[in-house]
């Protein structure tokens, strides 16, 4: 199941602590949920010029970029400023 999801913090790394456990307490902590949950790690991914940041998240999924295309490969990060980013990829449903 595809992701795609906001999240604010003083570093990508608080960012995505706070993006994974909100989706734990709001779909549990048992697995499965194809939320962001499932992820341990991510992976910072520079938008090229002209792209919209979210545009750009949504072709990496759909298109299966080989950096986020296994529900077992980190989820990707995109810096959108102003702390705050945004996480996508797929997990496991």
């Amino acid at each position: 199941m595809k992701f795609i999801v906001t999240s604010s913090g003083s570093s990508p790394h608080h960012a995505f602590e706070t993006a994974t456990m909100k989706a734990k307490l709001k779909y549990g902590n048992g697995g499965f949920s194809g939320t962001i949950a499932e992820k341990g790690s991510f992976l910072v991914i520079k938008v090229p010029k002209g792209w919209d940041p979210y545009d750009y998240a949504d072709r990496l999924v759909r298109e299966e970029d080989p950096r986020i295309a296994d529900v077992w490969d980190p989820a990707g990060c995109i810096e959108l400023g102003n702390n705050e980013y945004l996480f996508f990829g797929k997990a496991i449903c």
